[in-house]
């Protein structure tokens, strides 16, 4: 199967640069994929999609302040961070850019997000072959020896880190807004350790999560630090050359109960996010159809055909062009088969028509 079988058209200003003025107020594209039907709803009406004894599985990774800014003292070049793996304490892999000029052996100090200079300095270590820096952070001694000694980077994240927001949302440099910190967070956001909201849960408010369970529709949550394997880009011409980065999960001993007994007892599983889906395909596929809590990684790569052995419907958002999520979503309209892309790439096409908002702060799609 061809990548640029997964194409599509956007026009840009569908590309929602903000979220919606509530959280559940975006709007609902409901394919039901036995029927190959569309409807067109709002996205609070999703509770009139879910039946009493469904299970919805929700990811409850916490996005952290993962994008710094820097500067080489000794050049005065400027560089924009984003951490993407911890190694140990203070030592992390990130993406830089400009990737060029940030050389092993580079000597560059944060900046705050006033864009004044701290004391905070990061070295330059090691470069591996996609092009990632490994840093190394460490605290001016001259603040005093104990607290240098003491140091953690992370620790500092809330203070200077920034809102990981990806690159189609344009913001000013240094300049992720208040509202950003708020709403590119889920309401039941838990874990920290994810560079990407898992945007399917931005749209569930506090409210429509107790209306949920006031109507017997039970919720567990699952863990899965949204990585670089959720949303890099797929470079090969053919899907199945494309290999995906691991991204760390973790499921509790309740959320593993509720799942197996679900599917025993023929309920519904209803993943909100393809990094739930993720978790609970991988799962599924080493354990014989079970989820087995504990910890675990992930690098399963979805597309069609797939047949999935836990999920029984989705909760999504609208998903870049080529995309490994367009592609597990395409997987998922039609389970086992290939024509799921005709049926995706159809409803994204009206979605393009009456026109929905796409991507991170955008509009959301049930398929049921």
């Amino acid at each position: 199967m061809l990548t640029a079988d997964f194409d599509f058209i956007l026009p840009e200003e569908l590309i929602a640069q903000n979220p919606s003025d509530a959280r559940d107020s975006s709007r609902l594209l409901v394919l039901h994929r036995r029927k190959n039907q569309i409807e067109h709803r709002n996205f609070r009406d999703v509770i009139q999609f879910l039946h009493g004894g469904d299970l919805l599985v929700l990811n409850d990774s916490k996005v952290f302040p993962a994008r710094l800014r820097a500067v080489n003292p000794a050049t005065g070049g400027t560089f924009e961070i984003l951490l993407v793996q911890e190694n140990a304490r203070n030592d992390w892999w990130a993406m830089m850019r400009p990737a060029k000029r940030a050389r092993v052996g580079s000597k560059l100090v944060l900046v705050d997000l006033r864009g004044e200079q701290t004391d905070l300095h990061a070295s330059v270590i090691e470069t591996n072959e996609e092009g990632h820096r490994r840093l190394q952070f460490q605290r001016a001694a001259t603040v005093s020896p104990a607290s240098a000694k003491e140091f953690n980077v992370a620790d500092f994240l809330d203070h200077y880190g920034e809102v990981p927001l990806p690159p189609y949302i344009r913001r000013e440099v240094g300049n992720s807004s208040a509202q950003d910190r708020a709403r590119y967070q889920t309401v039941y956001a838990k874990e920290s350790g994810s560079i990407a909201a898992p945007t399917a849960g931005l749209h569930f408010t506090e409210e429509l999560l107790a209306e949920l369970r006031a109507r017997k529709i039970e919720i567990c949550h699952i863990t899965l630090h949204v990585g670089l394997g959720t949303f890099a880009p797929v470079k090969t011409e053919r899907v199945e050359e494309h290999t995906m980065h691991w991204e760390q999960f973790h499921v509790n001993e309740s959320a593993a109960q509720k799942i197996n007994l679900a599917k025993a007892e023929g309920r519904r599983v209803v993943a909100v996010g393809t990094t739930s889906v993720r978790v609970l395909e991988t799962l599924a596929d080493q354990n014989n159809g079970k989820i087995v809590p504990g910890p675990g990684r992930t690098n399963i790569f979805i597309y069609p055909p797939y047949q999935f052995r836990i999920v029984d419907a989705l909760i999504t958002n609208f998903h870049l062009p080529r995309s490994t999520l367009l592609m597990l979503v395409s997987a998922f309209a039609a389970p086992g088969e290939i024509r799921g892309r005709e049926m995706l790439l159809a409803a994204y096409a009206e979605a393009v028509r009456l026109p929905y908002r796409f991507f991170s702060y955008g509009d959301a799609m049930l398929i049921t």
